[in-house]
């Protein structure tokens, strides 16, 4: 896989060819991104990362500041090793999500893309939206089969679907 557009643009992101996670496919990406427009100097949360794609993909369209949540342990070292390959300074933490977002700080664009199935959507939403900045953005891959949540702009892919959050005003 690589960054579509951007500062990285063209470079390759490694992923794992039997992994747990799903990466996100590049006409989805690319949607995804178009929908966002600019993210420059944003600070962004990636959670879920697994291969960390759309994170690095963020980063290359102007991103300031990138942490990546995943409690994967070889996900975490693929991240890393991407990082180190793109030269991106970023922060990995190897934790669970929503411990995680119990206490850390604010950011401007949260890209959040559970494993189908075993999450609680209104929580991560609800704990997520708590952790966004003014103006803030909050996107959240999920399956066809997750119930519809408040407030939420769906965008279908197939059998996928990206639901875009309203931004946070308060």
């Amino acid at each position: 896989m690589k960054i579509l557009s951007g500062q990285y643009k063209g470079i390759f992101i490694r992923t794992e060819s039997k992994s747990t996670y799903r990466p996100t496919a590049a006409r989805v990406r690319k949607s995804l991104f178009d929908i966002l427009g600019p993210l420059e100097n944003l600070t962004i949360l990636d959670l879920f990362s697994g291969s960390g794609m759309l994170g690095f993909e963020a980063m290359s369209r102007g991103g300031r500041a990138l942490t990546f949540v995943e409690d994967n342990a070889s996900a975490n070292k693929l991240l890393l090793l991407n990082a180190k390959n793109i030269g991106l300074k970023c922060t990995i933490k190897r934790s669970d999500v929503l411990k995680f977002l119990t206490n850390c700080p604010h950011y401007d664009l949260i890209l959040a893309d559970p494993p189908y199935g075993k999450y609680d959507l209104q929580l991560l939403v609800e704990l997520c939206l708590k952790k966004l900045n003014y103006g803030g953005r909050l996107v959240v891959e999920s399956s066809k089969h997750d119930a519809v949540l408040n407030g939420i702009k769906i965008k279908k892919y197939r059998s996928e679907e990206r639901r875009v959050g309203k931004e946070c005003r308060s």
